[in-house]
């Protein structure tokens, strides 16, 4: 296993590499730029523009761009914002506490609900409650996050006026743990209802497939408990699916939810992915694209490695 591991992770090398080259290419020949506001104004000269582009880094060629940029950021230094003229590094970091303690309780969350209600539908196949819960996914998974997150806002927060209209605590109040929960319902429940109809899905269909197999009928004819042979034997072979589908679901801890914080006003990694590809803030976005793209590796490894863990077939040599 710890080979396997290890050779895993120096694959990621060129990998991750040539993620980034992609990822800074595509976003230098976007139209647009740092200088895009100048653009038609009649005093902005020639000169100008020269200057401009010498001080953002971008008067040279794009081969040129990237290998310094990747030389900066392999020591520490991943550039400064042209809108905010702040380390890049610096504004990840003021951010990154707010979408983790967002994305992590949505994450346990969709965990906690969707694993029972999975294999109770599964196991009570084509009962009421299994219909009620099929509906429901269906429904979530059809609905637009922006448009739920806006039917929770009109109707909890300005009809019912149960809970904030968003950010991430009431303005100008000292620390309080009720306020911040408060706070978090609205947006976790956006995120949290659509996610947890894709993982009921998976792990539905999973388990009816896995309840059928012959292991199943041997383990109930030793005379193990019924509780016994669902979580022991039919979760642990019917969960690979959603570990894959949590696997990917792990980089959103570091990138955020754009889509939610822009609506709920969160301060996370959503809104400032959001905020600097508006205004073309290029050292912004590839600190972001290529921290999250390191993450989507590491999380596939993980998946990978875990598989090993629920299914002993699955060897690595």
């Amino acid at each position: 296993m710890g080979r396997y591991v290890a050779r895993r992770l120096i694959q990621a090398v060129p990998l991750l590499l040539a993620i980034s080259a992609v990822s800074f290419a595509i976003l230098k020949v976007t139209p647009g730029g740092p200088l895009a506001a100048y653009e038609g104004n009649p005093d902005f000269t020639d000169d100008d523009r020269k200057r401009l582009e010498a001080a953002f880094g971008i008067d040279q060629p794009i081969p040129l761009q990237y290998v310094a940029w990747l030389q900066r950021f392999l020591t520490g230094d991943w550039g400064t914002s042209f809108a905010s003229h702040l380390p890049v590094l610096d504004l990840i970091l003021e951010r990154l506490p707010n979408t983790v303690y967002l994305m992590a309780t949505v994450f346990v969350v969709v965990l906690l609900l969707s694993i029972p209600i999975g294999v109770l539908a599964a196991l009570k196949q084509y009962s009421w409650f299994d219909h009620v819960i099929t509906g429901a996914t269906f429904a979530f998974l059809s609905t637009p996050t922006f448009w739920l997150g806006l039917l929770l806002i009109v109707v909890f927060g300005l009809q019912l006026r149960l809970f904030p209209l968003g950010g991430m605590q009431t303005l100008g109040s000292e620390f309080d743990p009720v306020d911040r929960m408060r706070h978090l319902v609205l947006p976790v429940a956006t995120l949290a209802l659509v996610q947890i109809g894709s993982n009921v899905r998976y792990l539905r269909a999973s388990m009816l497939e896995t309840i059928g197999h012959d292991f199943m009928r041997t383990a109930r004819a030793k005379g193990l408990a019924e509780r016994v042979v669902v979580l022991r034997h039919a979760f642990k072979n019917a969960a690979i699916p959603l570990v894959t589908v949590v696997a990917l679901d792990l980089p959103e801890l570091f990138v955020g939810a754009l889509v939610t914080e822009q609506i709920f006003g969160w301060p996370g990694m959503g809104r400032l992915f959001l905020d600097a590809a508006f205004r073309f803030d290029y050292p912004v976005l590839m600190g972001i694209l290529t921290v999250s793209s390191a993450l989507i590796v590491l999380s596939n490894l993980f998946a990978d490695v875990l598989y090993g863990y629920l299914d002993p077939r699955i060897r690595y040599s």
